[in-house]
């Protein structure tokens, strides 16, 4: 029963940001945003310029952690 709501809320959900531009904005911004705010945080922590592959896929696993702890929130 659960399993059917939350199936039947996310595809609501994927309607949504298929249908409505502005909605689909909003939620590309917030995760550019916590990928910028994640990326800016390392590099003063880090205070170097040049981050590789490594750092990326960091940055990146830390922003989607970010953005979906926002969104549960």
């Amino acid at each position: 029963m659960k399993l059917m709501k939350l199936q039947k809320a996310v595809k609501t959900f994927r309607k949504g940001l298929k249908k409505n531009s502005d909605f689909y904005l909003a939620y590309q911004a917030n995760i550019a945003m916590q990928f910028i705010d994640e990326y800016s945080r390392k590099r003063k922590e880090k205070n170097y310029d040049y981050m590789n592959n490594q750092d990326i896929h960091e940055i990146a696993n830390t922003a989607a952690r970010a953005f979906l702890n926002l969104l549960i929130k």
